[in-house]
């Protein structure tokens, strides 16, 4: 059993006991969250739209973290411009407990 959850402008694909990162939530480690933009359920036949209307995927908050550094690098010929700037950007990692179909 799968479902395609929305969050943070993405979707990911999920199923019970999958570890995946979010964009950053306001959640304490250890805390549930709940995911109720449920896009598709799939048991057995793939259901959309108002047949997963009341869906939702609860999952508890592993971590709360920063990705690895991206490091960014600007430069203009002959003007002798240079600019170096790095992101890290923040996540939330979440177990998958349970599609509620």
């Amino acid at each position: 059993m799968y479902a395609i959850i929305a969050t943070g402008g993405k979707q990911y694909k999920v199923s019970e006991g999958d570890v995946i990162r979010v964009e950053k939530l306001d959640a304490e480690v250890g805390s549930t969250v709940t995911f109720d933009n449920v896009l598709a359920v799939s048991d057995k036949e793939l259901a959309v739209g108002d047949a997963v209307a009341s869906a939702t995927v609860s999952g508890t908050v592993q971590a709360q973290d920063k990705a690895k550094k991206v490091i960014v690098y600007k430069y203009k010929r002959k003007t002798g411009y240079h600019k170096k700037n790095g992101h890290r950007q923040a996540y939330t990692e979440v177990k998958i407990d349970a599609i509620n179909a």
